[in-house]
């Protein structure tokens, strides 16, 4: 069998590999507050999270294209092929290291780092502009919308029900919650499964087996169901750093913490088809519920390790995909 097309079934394979990772290490992202403040069973939350990623991946495809044509330009053949099982292989590798301490960092940045990474060791085609204003501005605007917003929000919902009956208020806001949680969970789908997409249309690009930047159907099938998949192992280390360990939740605070980071992932990938990370907006959003209480709420030792995680995700993963390209390109014809 030819060598590029042995190359392009292993990065597809991987990529998918890739997309079972990213979809248990950021069920969090859209279960966690739900688990914690009981408004869903984990078992339930779990299944709801996995059904709307799937359908969620359904509905666009501007980030796929984005990252599928917008990040690097690999070479066609063995080499450009490599960068991308590279690319891919460092960020899998951060996914599983942040997986085992439990800290909620980025797939997506994971990725992106991965590609950059294995991208400029071997000389490809680098698209800066849109790595700075798709990328690295939403990267840093994203996390502040989603505190800034979700503070704001919490203190308008706290001043309208300050003189509602507890009891019934709180009932109420756990049954929001599902509604909240899907949405959250809907927009996992849109953003994450998507960057699954592009990376499998940069490989069959580079393998010389497609042309455009249009996302075949059966592209949109196998990312989808491998993320909803990932999504029903479910990350249990993660959901608890998130439901538990950063704030104390209860379902106002979740409730308020989902609708915000959903909102902010759907302008993102539907007004500006930019790859945001869910796992930066919704942890942001819940140290901003936390924040409008008291500063004091958040568990800032906490909120550090997870901020210093997202410092070194693309660093850490760019690392690793260089490396892996650096041990591998010279095997190649």
């Amino acid at each position: 069998m030819d060598l590029v097309v042995v190359l392009v079934v292993v990065v597809v394979a991987v990529a998918l590999v890739f997309d079972f990772t990213n979809g248990f290490h950021d069920t969090a992202n859209a279960v966690a507050t739900s688990i914690s403040t009981r408004a869903l069973t984990p078992h339930t939350a779990v299944v709801l999270a996995a059904v709307m990623n799937l359908i969620g991946a359904m509905i666009s495809t501007g980030v796929a294209e984005r990252i599928g044509s917008g990040i690097i330009t690999p070479p066609e053949g063995p080499h450009g092929l490599t960068i991308v099982l590279a690319g891919l292989m460092g960020a899998i590798a951060w996914n599983l290291v942040t997986w085992r301490l439990g800290l909620p960092s980025s797939s997506s940045h994971a990725l992106i780092g991965g590609l950059l990474g294995a991208g400029l060791t071997a000389a490809a085609q680098v698209h800066w502009e849109v790595v700075t204003w798709y990328i690295a501005v939403p990267m840093v605007l994203s996390p502040l919308v989603g505190f800034g917003l979700a503070a704001a929000v919490m203190v308008g919902v706290t001043w309208l029900a300050r003189a509602r009956p507890y009891h019934r208020t709180m009932r109420r806001f756990r049954l929001a919650q599902t509604v909240s949680a899907s949405a959250m969970a809907l927009g996992h789908g849109l953003q994450d499964a998507q960057k699954t997409m592009g990376v499998i249309v940069l490989a069959i690009t580079a393998g010389d087996m497609y042309e455009g930047t249009a996302i075949p159907l059966w592209v949109k099938i196998c990312a989808a169901f491998a993320l909803a998949l990932g999504t029903y192992v479910g990350g249990w280390r993660i959901i608890r750093t998130l439901g538990r360990r950063v704030i104390d939740l209860d379902p106002p605070r979740g409730f308020v913490a989902e609708s915000v980071a959903a909102a902010v992932q759907y302008v993102a990938a539907l007004g500006f088809h930019a790859p945001i990370s869910t796992t930066h907006t919704i942890t942001s959003a819940i140290v901003g519920v936390g924040a409008s209480r008291r500063f004091s709420a958040v568990r800032w030792g906490v909120a550090r390790d997870i901020a210093l995680a997202w410092v070194l995700t693309p660093i850490v993963a760019g690392a690793v995909a260089a490396g892996t390209y650096l041990v591998v390109s010279p095997f190649l014809p």
